[in-house]
């Protein structure tokens, strides 16, 4: 016998709510990646400036859908608009971004100069990067508490209900044992100079 529960509207089982803890939980290791991505490590990414914004007529238009990002050096982003009147306008938007980077306007493109990191910098980093961490441990637990409160409320016979709590369980296990890789591998990212 299956059971099942409603909420908002939905008629749920367990195997629905197994489902749907796990994707919640690959998109807050999505959402900790692209975190971890826009954190410097010293070296150039052209996704250090998803995000930024910039007055396109009169509309916020992403720096991306712009202007070509290329990577000429290690420590360099050369930004490359399609329309040469934007130029002011895209290095507006880099300094209110607050990225601590300075433009270069030549022009024809404007460069971006990634300073090489302190290693006093480099440790405020990785304290960062800890902290994003935890926050996604946080959003796992609350994701778990979530899917053991919805297999609580399919009234199902003990056994059959604890079954479920440990399969949610070995998810949030998979889950920190993938947060602790990336955080190791952003880690050692960081402190490499």
């Amino acid at each position: 016998m299956i059971s099942y529960y409603r909420k908002k509207g939905i008629i749920l089982n367990m195997e629905t709510i197994l489902l749907n803890a796990e994707e919640k939980m690959e998109n807050t290791i999505s959402s900790l990646e692209s975190k971890f991505t826009n954190v410097r490590a010293g070296r150039a990414n052209p996704n250090m400036l998803d995000g930024i914004n910039v007055e396109y007529y009169g509309a916020p238009t992403p720096l991306k859908q712009l202007a070509n990002i290329s990577i000429p050096e290690a420590r360099q982003l050369m930004i490359k608009p399609f329309d040469k009147g934007i130029l002011g306008g895209i290095e507006k938007a880099i300094f209110e971004a607050n990225l601590g980077l300075t433009p270069n306007n030549n022009g024809e493109c404007i460069f971006l100069v990634i300073p090489p990191l302190t290693e006093e910098r480099r440790k405020e980093l990785v304290k960062q990067v800890k902290q994003l961490a935890e926050e996604a441990r946080i959003a796992l637990r609350n994701i778990r508490q979530d899917a053991n409160t919805g297999i609580k409320n399919l009234k199902l016979p003990e056994d059959t209900e604890k079954e479920g709590n440990n399969e949610v369980q070995e998810l949030i296990n998979k889950y920190n044992k993938i947060i602790d890789e990336k955080l190791k591998v952003k880690e050692q990212e960081l402190m490499t100079i």
